[in-house]
């Protein structure tokens, strides 16, 4: 079936053969009626972004009526958590769409702050995602940079920079807009420069075999500076005997420079270089430890690596930590009533079992979040495996002060209702149910 707007090659028909070019036309009109079918198509897609936007920010607005009749009915003073009506309102929203739509939560926090200001702020921009003019993209940056002008400067902003994005790439634009934005902003660049600074951050993404990115939001001159820095390491270690590429070298002296504090020279493909300072938490088959299994290894905050690199890792670990996941096994799984803190073999199981937060889409390591009674504490709740979950800050806030609610069903699986009456499980990152086969947790700071 041939989509609306698209051409059938088979109306083509054969070349005449006694017009040589007549297929070569035929197939550039063709060409040509493609062109504008997927240029039409890109016009539906931003207009249709624009409509959510729309609807969105209509969302928003019933939320906040809706927290003013609650801080009438029931006003802040009388509300447990400290959490204003507004507050919870907008919280509700964000989780509500990042569950419903399946996104990060961090992600749908940016549509709902996107759609806003398109809606409310920016109104010729907004028009020109309706009408196909600009992409939803083109859009996003607009937003980006606006967000961060005072309400008197944002109209002369759209203005001077809104005709750019119907005729520039979003990264040329980008770059335009945030010229614009500097020289509009009513504060100094060093001002803003020295609040920006306190945001600094590494940041890690899994990606597929057994690789990762590794990003760094840092001050421009010092990102700059650590490129060129990489990019004269990497020139000096060059040679025609020199397998790796420049990049590869840039990669490689940058795991260097971190993990040895010096430059190694190695072979290409040495593997994961001399030493590991970091400490790092592995769950690794005992069978595929020892060697008689190739079943892989989970390392933390990424997924699976493979057993091999395991062994390298445990080879040189200070220590083990036995996690037996069948509750014959005399890990400590459950203290009842009698004290509130879980103990660390308790928590060290949980923290494997459930490796990140356990809202929905949230991808928070377990480490860094709180590990929080199901049922409360103070409601009778006891200290058992199957009572307690690792939650993130933001979302333990969430459990208590919205109308999200959470149960734990059979397995670790936890089954969350949303203030809308939906439903979402998340399952833990070991199924504990099927977890009979013993494993181990390297902590490995390997020298």
């Amino acid at each position: 079936m041939t989509p609306p707007g698209a051409v059938s090659f088979a109306s083509l028909g054969a070349p005449s053969t006694g017009a040589p070019f007549t297929g070569a036309v035929a197939l550039r009109d063709t060409m040509a009626e493609l062109l504008d079918s997927i240029v039409a198509a890109e016009g539906m897609i931003a207009s249709i972004t624009a409509y959510r936007a729309h609807l969105i920010d209509q969302a928003r607005t019933l939320g906040e009526l809706s927290a003013r009749v609650v801080d009438e009915i029931r006003p802040l003073s009388h509300r447990p958590g400290g959490w204003d009506a507004a507050t919870v309102a907008h919280r509700e929203l964000v989780t509500e769409l990042a569950c419903a739509l399946r996104l990060p939560e961090r992600t749908a926090e940016t549509l709902v702050a996107h759609s806003h200001i398109l809606a409310a702020s920016l109104p010729a921009t907004l028009e020109s995602l309706q009408r196909g003019q600009i992409s939803y993209r083109h859009a996003q940056s607009m937003a980006d940079h606006a967000a961060s002008l005072p309400e008197s400067s944002l109209a002369a902003f759209e203005t001077a920079v809104l005709p750019a994005a119907q005729t520039l790439t979003v990264a040329r634009f980008d770059r335009k807009a945030r010229e614009h934005r500097e020289r509009m902003h009513p504060e100094t660049i060093e001002a803003r420069h020295t609040v920006s600074v306190a945001d600094r951050s590494v940041s890690i993404t899994p990606a597929r075999d057994e690789m990762a990115w590794l990003s760094a939001y840092l001050p421009a001159a010092h990102s700059v500076a650590i490129h060129n820095r990489l990019g004269d390491l990497a020139s000096s270690l060059d040679s025609r005997l020199e397998p790796r590429t420049h990049t590869q070298l840039m990669a490689d002296v940058f795991v260097d420079l971190l993990v040895d504090g010096e430059i190694a020279s190695r072979d290409a493909g040495h593997g994961i270089g001399r030493g590991i300072r970091a400490t790092v938490l592995v769950t690794v088959p005992v069978l595929a430890l020892l060697g008689l299994d190739a079943a892989p290894a989970t390392l933390e905050g990424f997924g699976p690596i493979d057993a091999r690199t395991a062994r390298e890792l445990a080879a040189t670990a200070p220590g083990f930590t036995r996690i037996l996941t069948h509750p014959e096994t005399g890990a400590v799984l459950s203290v009842g009533r009698d004290r509130y803190s879980a103990p660390a073999d308790l928590r060290r199981y949980l923290r494997v079992r459930d490796e990140t937060c356990r809202f929905p889409g949230c991808g928070r390591l377990a480490g860094g979040c709180d590990l929080d009674h199901t049922v409360d504490w103070h409601t009778r709740g006891p200290t058992d495996h199957d009572n307690l979950a690792h939650l993130c800050p933001g979302h333990h806030h969430v459990k208590h002060h919205t109308r999200w609610t959470v149960a734990q069903l059979d397995g670790g699986v936890l089954q969350w209702t949303s203030p809308l009456g939906r439903t979402y499980l998340t399952s833990p990152a070991i199924e504990i149910a099927d977890a009979a086969i013993e494993a181990v947790a390297i902590g490995a700071a390997v020298a």
